[in-house]
């Protein structure tokens, strides 16, 4: 009966707090009491039915996995040959199983998903009463249409690159060795579609680009990652130059996309391959040198709460081995315009994204570890207060 209850109460979400019963030995004894957020998390795992406790480890909802193993775990509570089942479960693990019966790599993988769950809890309070659920996140109508510019737009892009890889392939890459005629089909791509869907940020210190660009030297430019809104806003600022992303390999799946990385000639890193790890560095170093930009996001990922991760190891590596400089910018917002949990913006970047340019930050006389501190310093003082680090 209890155990019935408990399922009642937390599938349906009731607002107000929600107390949950522990069966041990056919006697229900109370919990304390659980918040609506709490509640409505256990009601989203999706092991619920062969977990005794939710992999969020914010509240504990003793389960039998069947009407048999709570039988027995009557008895031998009874007999008493078996602790209280109301015991929190150790978070270590044996013989790489966790004691739900997941791998580490599976509960990693669970409670980074119902951590997205829950942040799209109450998605309805910021993309508004007419956003849904869809199968791969929450879309609204400014969603809807951001999709289908995009993919509208997709079609001439991708036609595009097809033909210019043709023109690559019969003249054996002797003309446009660096690669600008495809970056300026994905300049123009998303140029349009910026300008389309009223994506453009809020820019400021652009005098600094216009300045360094008159000496006419390469440079590597950096940005914190919050959102795919990222990519566009940075390559919108860069403006028409010839510059290659590093990227990570996994980007290679996404359709359209990939395309357009691969015969633009940007750089993918495929992070469990130290070979490919190399020669990503020595091409990124010849770029730098032929006089092409670099852009990276040295997190190696996208924040979940907006505020600045803890740099990858060698992120400044091909800079700092060319001698060039870095150029940090600073993103505030785009986690606002689109969240982890949305499929495609749910609101427009002009009035909510603001990129700031840094000054360039020289990396001749500098270590690579003081060339990353100096460039991390750099856009700690340039974030808002809500996306500064909290150590």
């Amino acid at each position: 009966m209890e155990v019935a209850l408990l399922f009642f109460l937390a599938f349906a979400q009731l607002p107000g707090s929600l107390e949950a019963f522990s069966v041990t030995g056919g006697v229900s004894q109370p919990r304390p009491q659980l918040s609506q957020q709490a509640a409505a998390a256990a009601a989203s795992c999706p092991l619920w039915r062969r977990c005794r406790e939710c992999s969020s480890r914010q509240h504990r909802f003793e389960v039998p996995m069947s009407s048999s193993s709570s039988t027995n775990a009557a008895t031998s509570e009874s007999d008493g040959s078996r602790k209280d089942s109301s015991m929190a479960m150790p978070s270590s693990t044996m013989n790489g199983i966790t004691p739900n019966g997941a791998t580490p790599k599976q509960e990693k993988e669970f409670k980074d998903k119902q951590k997205q769950q829950l942040e799209a809890t109450n998605f309805r309070a910021q993309a508004g009463p007419l956003s849904f659920k869809a199968k791969y996140g929450v879309l609204n109508p400014y969603g809807i249409w951001y999709g289908f510019v995009a993919i509208f737009l997709g079609i001439p892009w991708f036609a595009a690159l097809t033909l210019y890889q043709c023109f690559t392939i019969l003249t054996r890459g002797k003309f446009d060795k660096q690669r600008f005629v495809p970056n300026l089909f994905n300049q123009i791509w998303g140029t349009i579609l910026m300008r389309l869907t009223r994506s453009y940020p809020k820019v400021e210190g652009l005098d600094i680009l216009k300045e360094f660009y008159e000496k006419g030297k390469p440079c590597m430019f950096v940005a914190n990652h919050n959102s795919w809104m990222d990519i566009p806003i940075v390559g919108s600022t860069i403006g028409w130059r010839n510059y290659k992303f590093v990227a990570k390999k996994e980007l290679a799946k996404v359709p359209i996309l990939s395309t357009a990385i691969r015969v633009a000639g940007h750089l993918m890193v495929d992070r469990s391959d130290k070979r490919s790890g190399l020669k990503t560095l020595k091409a990124g170093i010849q770029y730098l040198k032929d006089g092409v930009h670099l852009i990276t996001f040295p997190e190696g990922t996208r924040s979940r709460d907006g505020r600045l991760l803890e740099f990858k190891n060698g992120a400044f590596k091909m800079a700092h081995k060319a001698g060039a400089p870095i150029i940090p910018f600073t993103i505030a917002g785009a986690q606002v315009a689109h969240p982890l949990w949305a499929i495609f913006p749910i609101r427009a970047s002009h009035n909510v994204c603001n990129i700031t340019v840094h000054e360039p930050i020289e990396s001749v006389g500098k270590s690579e570890e003081e060339l990353a501190e100096a460039v991390r310093q750099q856009m700690i003082d340039g974030l808002p207060a809500d996306q500064k680090p909290l150590a």
